[in-house]
């Protein structure tokens, strides 16, 4: 693995840096991206360690709550808690991290979080002597710091992450990042599952705060390259609007973050999951953690064989509508079935399908912007995927509690198949656009 941190470069063109990888990186060196010592540090502490735990204490918690209160909106309370200061200081957060050492943002904001994870660990202890009403806002308020650091994390994280590899191997890397996210996503649900009946819930808790520190210790060993000086500092708001108008004015940009709202807000349902777990499949907690965790395991498969063939080519856009489409026609099927293997074969189908659209989305948000603007631009994904993430949560739950569980997951699947025909009307110009040609701000 190298030892070597790459010198930190400029953003590439818009129009040339999408062009495809060269087929000897990708088809004979699968694993160039992780030959990158300091890249793999932070895709291993904060894609798979970090994740791991917020999954982890998510899960817990959801079902912690959901047994106490038996209301699904509950759920989706937990998910609007943390979107919403993480809305509210996601772009001062990307403008930050293109201003500031990213380093230095992602280890005070680990450490908030870690502090958060602390304070919900012994907040929970008491939980029994406390009322719902108590236990709830004491709960909601420490996952709203999560989100909040979240805020500041996600850009810089994502900006420094593209400093540490070299440009032309950005596809593989995108790929790998991918694949260590997943990862997480699937054994940190798994943990709660098998955890919670032998530990409970604090000792649930109690192993996320010890996730949440090897993260941090691994994140500070980073060799970050020193950022390039400013040549000046424009306004805040002025910088803001900046990465917001460059993503609206880069139509492949804009259309392939657009779908992941859509499929994740309106498709989404892994925050309802315990309700379907008790009350539709009535399974006990350890397969509530291998549903939660089936779309994470289609998805760690699926970008192994991406690392090696990857999406992003002549058919880029092509790719990204198919795989939007598999997801919602994977959730149609899911809101229909009483069987439990059937459930966890169409919530890995979803994993499967979304994780061609994650490395084609990554890797544009790596390649097109410059890097002077590539943290205000991720920060702007961000949202996006917050509000499909979190918000898609909350909505979730208030689709249950009124539509009820099947009606309102065929709504959402219903609708993000709607979108994507729509979209691949209204930008079918794209179908026939090499990469290059794609990654252009189009019009």
């Amino acid at each position: 693995m190298s030892q070597t941190t790459p010198p930190r470069r400029a953003g590439p063109d818009p129009g040339a840096a999408a062009q495809p990888l060269p087929q000897a990186t990708r088809r004979h060196d699968a694993f160039v991206a992780l030959r990158h010592r300091d890249f793999s540090l932070l895709i291993f502490a904060g894609g798979l360690l970090l994740t791991m735990a917020i999954l982890a204490q998510e899960v817990a918690l959801g079902l912690a709550l959901y047994l106490r209160t038996g209301d699904p909106l509950v759920l989706g309370l937990i998910g609007l808690a943390e979107a919403l200061p993480y809305i509210l200081v996601a772009l001062y957060g990307g403008a930050i991290a293109d201003r500031k050492p990213r380093k230095r943002i992602i280890l005070i904001a680990v450490s908030t979080m870690l502090l958060a994870a602390i304070t919900l660990d012994l907040l929970m202890r008491q939980a029994d002597s406390m009322s719902n009403f108590a236990l709830l806002s004491c709960v909601y308020t420490t996952i709203a710091v999560i989100g909040f650091a979240r805020g500041f994390y996600g850009p810089a994280a994502s900006a420094l992450r593209a400093t540490l590899i070299p440009p032309e191997i950005y596809a593989n890397a995108s790929a790998w990042s991918s694949t260590f996210w997943q990862v997480g996503m699937v054994a940190g649900p798994l943990l709660a599952g098998f955890l919670y009946k032998p530990l409970g819930l604090t000792g649930t808790l109690t192993v996320v705060v010890i996730l949440m520190a090897c993260a941090l210790l691994l994140m500070s060993l980073i060799r970050a390259p020193q950022p390039a000086p400013v040549a000046r500092h424009e306004p805040m708001l002025t910088a803001i609007r900046e990465g917001l108008r460059f993503v609206l004015n880069s139509r492949v940009l804009l259309y392939s973050i657009s779908l992941d709202l859509v499929a994740v807000l309106f498709g989404g349902v892994v925050a309802i999951l315990p309700a379907f777990a008790v009350d539709i499949l009535r399974v006990e907690p350890t397969w509530l953690g291998w549903l939660r965790a089936a779309p994470a395991i289609g998805a760690v498969l699926t970008l192994l064989l991406l690392a090696r063939f990857s999406p992003v080519g002549p058919h880029l856009w092509r790719n990204m509508l198919l795989a939007v489409a598999g997801f919602g026609v994977s959730m149609l099927v899911f809101a229909i079935s009483d069987n439990l293997w059937l459930s966890l074969t169409m919530l890995f189908l979803t994993g499967a399908f979304d994780s061609v659209s994650v490395v084609i989305r990554q890797y544009l948000l790596q390649s097109v912007p410059p890097d002077h603007l590539r943290g205000r631009v991720l920060a702007v994904n961000g949202i996006f995927v917050t509000c499909s993430n979190e918000i898609g949560a909350f909505e979730s739950g208030a689709a249950a509690r009124v539509l009820g569980l099947r009606n309102s997951v065929l709504a959402g699947a219903s609708i993000t198949l709607g979108v994507v025909v729509w979209l691949g009307i209204a930008a079918r110009d794209l179908l026939s656009r090499p990469t290059a040609e794609g990654a252009r701000d189009a019009r």
